[in-house]
């Protein structure tokens, strides 16, 4: 059992009329919606950072096989829409923690106290769980499932570049090799830049002016401006995802593992409610494990590495659950009952 209940701990608006639940909920919906209106102001403020932070793991992946770093917007609105999805989706993550606090504070006044005692402990896991995830998508899952996906499609297409005699007393022309763009190229200079992996060479920048006199254009004297061509290994098939389709991946893997990383929150449950039995459930391991295989197989892509780095984690996070239930059992969660309340209860 989840608990007692006792004749102390009964709901404090257990006998509120209906009109005044409404008044209730309205006035949380309201202030729900202005605490989440400057967190998408914010999302829509910060929206280019996020955007680069998200597509770092893929540009680091890039790089890694050999690609240059890039994504593609292959539609004139692609990436302004890609900016309002991310800026709108992290904008109700990073409100989620405000919408439940209002959720909680119209629903606790009709719970009990050891209801409510649960939640407690429920509530912050379930936030930290749901952090981790994000954490391990990002530093874990992510640059495993790209370096699979980008080193088995450079392996489909991979060309041989073959071999070639050159003339005699031929000179090969050589540019620096440098980690960033020089602070002040001259016209003409060109160089490699291995961070961003592009052959560099400054151009003119010129801009039309007005001759006043003649009223005709003439040309400014030029200005400096970089321009660059990608650089990238010998392969057939070019490995710049579209920026939608990256996203839309990212998404998913994200969903996927914030609900497989509430495992714990769902055997803590089910051991308060007296469904499982933790000493018992170490017997049943190689199912636990088959468990995670499947679940990693169905909230993944249909690629067998995302499937391998979610089931790992979700049974270890399995057997986190059963420690919790061991160190956390419902009867010390709920609390212990006063013997003046026994006393009452007997009479």
């Amino acid at each position: 059992m989840l608990g007692s209940r006792s004749h102390d701990s009964s709901p404090r608006d257990a006998s509120m009329p209906l009109g005044d639940h409404l008044d209730d909920l309205r006035r949380r919906l309201i202030l729900a919606g202005l605490g989440l209106l400057p967190i998408v102001v914010l999302a829509f403020v910060f929206g280019t950072w996020l955007i680069d932070t998200m597509f770092q793991p893929l540009y680091a992946a890039q790089k890694a096989r050999g690609y240059p770093p890039g994504a593609q917007a292959t539609g004139p609105l692609e990436s302004f829409g890609t900016y309002l999805r991310v800026a709108f989706a992290v904008a109700i993550v990073l409100g989620l923690p405000w919408l439940l606090y209002q959720a909680w504070k119209f629903v606790a006044p009709g719970l009990y106290a050891a209801e409510r005692r649960f939640v407690y402990v429920l509530a912050p896991l379930s936030v930290l769980l749901t952090i981790l995830s994000v954490l391990f998508l990002y530093f874990v899952m992510l640059p495993v499932v790209l370096a699979f996906f980008l080193g088995f499609g450079k392996a489909l297409g991979e060309l041989d570049p073959g071999e070639a005699s050159p003339p005699a007393g031929i000179a090969y022309p050589s540019v620096p090799v440098l980690d960033g763009d020089p602070p002040s190229p001259e016209l003409g200079s060109m160089w490699a830049n291995t961070r961003l992996q592009q052959l560099r060479i400054a151009v003119p920048a010129r801009t039309a002016v007005v001759d006043e006199s003649s009223e005709s254009a003439a040309l400014a004297a030029p200005a400096v401006r970089v321009l660059g061509v990608p650089l990238g290994e010998t392969a057939g098939l070019s490995q710049q995802y579209r920026m939608t389709e990256y996203v839309r991946l990212m998404f998913q893997l994200a969903m996927a593992l914030s609900v497989g990383f509430q495992t714990p929150v769902v055997v803590l449950l089910l051991g308060w409610a007296g469904l499982i039995v933790p000493e018992e459930m170490g017997r049943y391991r190689r199912y636990a494990v088959l468990a995670a295989v499947v679940v990693g197989a169905v909230l993944t892509p249909a690629d067998p590495v995302s499937m391998v780095v979610l089931a790992a984690p979700l049974y270890l996070l399995y057997e986190f659950g059963l420690l919790l239930c061991r160190v956390l059992p419902a009867e010390r969660v709920a609390g212990a009952r006063r013997e003046g309340d026994v006393d009452d209860e007997g009479a």
